[in-house]
């Protein structure tokens, strides 16, 4: 028996992965809760299943997302668990600088008084700082939508201007208080490791198929995103989005843009470099480093998220790396990219999508949870053994 496959992404990754295996496309017949076995659905559509409290997904059924996957891939939420993970580590007598996963962020308009006072007083400190060494600028700061991306609404600070002042919970009328447009104000890691001097980031997938127990699967797929333009510290250059913002949506439309590689490498290609310039033992250490950055935030979000059996995710971290190979966490993809920009994108994205099914989707998958797939003749017989 074909597994049967609904898709609401138009992504050639996706559908030539389903077809490839053989699978039936059920995505355009009536909707029936019962007939489908794999669903790679958009947040809507899962926010809509898991709100019917008529549906009864059957036990051999597959979605892309749990049902509150936002803990984790809401940047306001991901900061606000990580945040009480570290209270709940040092409540333990554990150590929170193990936690050290994410520049000082605060949520806006929650955490405004909290952010002033920690700006003002990084502020002094960095000029101090700077004036030994003959220069004088503030802390800069970075602040980032909570529900937006691809860049869009991204901007740099380093004063405590009017723009800034509007987020005080006082100045805000009550209605958006606590409304859903929140922001995030992150230390801007102004100490970036530079290749070739451009700024980058690096794109990590992650599949997670259960939250308790936590099983992950952290993949040696992924690339690194570069900027246009070489990096530079300079107050006059914060505006320049081509120098500060990695995201492929805003550097596409650079002068600079390389269409053939996409201002794109692949992790290898990456590693290879940090070993011929740090030594292997540094990048050993380095990717060891990311991944328990990866494991950390999700143990951060282990007892929120509800762990239902059918679910599973494929996450894109996005990790920024400091001139002191240390590792910081900027924020997770519920639905990564699956546009492709060069062949060799379109590969690699090609590859990341179909060991995730083999991961979710092993040879027995439906014959261990649904007998009623299995020949007549078999069905007797215990697929387990």
């Amino acid at each position: 028996m074909s597994v049967r496959w609904k898709c609401d992404l138009d992504k050639p990754v996706l559908i030539s992965n389903f077809r490839r295996r053989g699978w039936v496309d059920v995505t355009n017949e009536a909707d029936d809760t019962d007939g489908w076995d794999l669903w790679w659905a958009n947040v809507q559509n899962i926010k809509a299943l898991f709100a019917d409290v008529l549906t009864r997904l059957q036990p051999h059924q597959r979605v892309n997302h749990f049902p509150n996957h936002y803990e984790l891939t809401r940047k306001d939420l991901m900061v606000k668990n990580i945040k009480r993970y570290q209270k709940q580590i040092k409540r333990g007598g554990g150590n929170p600088d193990d936690l050290d996963i994410i520049p000082t962020t605060f949520v806006l308009p929650q955490d405004y008084m909290l952010f002033a006072e920690e700006f003002r007083r990084s502020s002094l400190q960095q000029q101090h700082q700077q004036q030994q060494a003959g220069a004088s600028a503030g802390a800069t700061w970075i602040m980032k939508p909570s529900s937006r991306s691809q860049g869009k609404g991204i901007f740099l600070i380093n004063k405590l201007s009017q723009q800034i002042k509007q987020w005080s919970v006082g100045s805000l009328p009550p209605a958006l208080r606590s409304g859903a447009d929140n922001y995030v104000v992150s230390r801007y890691i102004d100490n970036p490791l530079l290749i070739g001097g451009k700024k980058f980031d690096m794109r990590m997938y992650v599949v997670v198929t259960s939250f308790k127990p936590l099983k992950v699967y952290v993949s040696r797929l992924g690339f690194g995103r570069f900027c246009n333009v070489k990096y530079s510290g300079e107050v006059a250059e914060l505006r320049n989005d081509f120098m500060h913002l990695t995201n492929v949506a805003i550097q596409q439309h650079g002068e600079d843009y390389n269409e053939q590689h996409g201002n794109k490498w692949p992790l290898e290609l990456m590693r290879l470099y940090l070993e011929g310039t740090r030594g292997v033992e540094a990048a050993d250490r380095l990717f060891a480093d990311i991944e328990g950055v990866i494991l950390r935030s999700l143990r951060a979000c282990q007892n929120i998220i509800v762990n239902d059996r059918h679910c599973f995710e494929l996450y894109g971290y996005d990790i920024i790396v400091d001139d002191t190979l240390k590792p910081w966490l900027i924020e997770v993809n519920a639905s990564p990219s699956l546009t492709t920009t060069t062949q060799a994108d379109r590969l690699l994205k090609h590859r990341v999508i179909s060991d995730t099914l083999n991961i979710i989707t092993p040879p027995d998958w439906l014959a261990l949870t649904d007998p009623a797939a299995l020949p007549p003749d078999m069905r007797d017989v215990d697929p387990a053994e």
